[in-house]
């Protein structure tokens, strides 16, 4: 048997390490074992289901927070062909653990191979939560020396940023109200950035961009950040909804900021992927993993900037109180599993 350390919120707001066993000989036959190196938390969406304001009818507890992993396989069930011991993988899904069961395919929840011995094993464990980003900009099928915003700049935002960059993107900006987030932004390739709580925000982008941007990632989840990227955004333009809105505690006029300057919203969450075949704007979680990685390997993207501190599983209690409770909290946290 095996022990396997697994983070989890028993109540809303209070979450803890605990213990597990495994049996280690009973691996189902298309299924790998795979030991944790890293796990990157995803603050918002993890947050909002561990405080119990997901919005989700889903909802409820116990609750395993964690969806973005990166780790080796330790052991192959008898029917798997293309994995050996030792491989490192991406296991999305697989909550914060030391240890993960999980398939050896390309589906939903499958693993995903990491090939090129040049991605760093901590920047693979946001390769899962960079999939999110990459559809958001993907949805708006960015043409070159089209403007584009970035609106909120934690760790999806940056990503986005990045993915928008190499998609075209000119000018390219970003907003949000921390200036160290936005200083980061503008060292990852934004031309300009702003603070959306200036009084005169909306006029200085629109005017940034020559009345108005041509497309918007819009990746705070809050409602009021919407508003004002409806009001920011080109005639005939397009927001893509990466971040979810949970709360919609602001109201919207449809008829003067979307139906009449005939802007396009699309919806840009994970579960609409199609599971296998990609298509233009929509492309499957796998192939995101590819697109990720190649850059990853290649230079073109910066996780290790994204990332401001590396903890100990045990820490978790710690670590989560700070993100359901501080202001303005750490970007990047990843859980450091070589130890458990």
């Amino acid at each position: 048997m095996l022990d396997v350390n697994v983070v989890v919120a028993r109540t809303p707001g209070k979450v803890a390490l605990e213990t597990i066993r495994l049996d280690e000989g009973d691996i189902p036959a298309d299924q790998l074992l795979v030991k944790t190196d890293f796990s990157a938390i995803s603050a918002g969406t993890e947050c909002a289901w561990i405080s119990g304001n997901s919005n989700n009818a889903n909802q409820k507890f116990p609750f395993y927070p964690g969806y973005s992993t990166a780790g080796h396989v330790v052991r192959v069930g008898s029917a798997v062909k293309d994995f050996a011991a030792g491989d490192r993988v991406i296991v999305p899904w697989g909550g914060h653990r030391s240890y993960t069961v999980v398939p050896a395919e390309r589906s939903y929840i499958g693993a995903h191979k990491i090939t090129d011995p040049r991605v760093d094993q901590k920047a693979a464990a946001l390769v899962h939560i960079a999939s999110f980003p990459l559809l958001g900009v993907r949805r708006l099928n960015i043409q070159m020396g089209e403007s584009v915003m970035i609106a909120g700049l934690g760790i999806l935002g940056q990503i986005a940023l990045q993915a928008a960059r190499f998609s075209g993107a000119a000018p390219l900006f970003g907003c949000d109200f921390s200036p160290e987030r936005r200083a980061l932004a503008l060292k990852l390739g934004a031309d300009a950035v702003f603070d959306p709580g200036e009084p005169d925000f909306i006029e200085q982008v629109r005017a940034a961009a020559g009345d108005g941007v041509n497309a918007v990632v819009e990746v705070t989840g809050k409602a009021v950040a919407l508003q004002q990227a409806l009001k920011y955004t080109a005639k005939l333009g397009r927001v893509s909804l990466l971040g979810c809105t949970r709360v919609p505690d602001c109201p919207i006029d449809f008829y003067r900021d979307v139906h009449l300057p005939g802007i396009t919203l699309l919806g840009a969450h994970t579960s609409n992927r199609p599971e296998h075949d990609s298509r233009p704007g929509l492309w499957s979680e796998h192939d995101d993993y590819d697109t990720a990685l190649k850059f990853l390997a290649s230079g073109r993207f910066d996780f290790a900037s994204l990332i401001s501190r590396t903890v100990e599983p045990r820490e978790c209690p710690q670590i989560y109180d700070m993100l359901l409770h501080t202001k303005n909290p750490p970007m990047g946290i990843v859980f450091d599993w070589r130890g458990c």
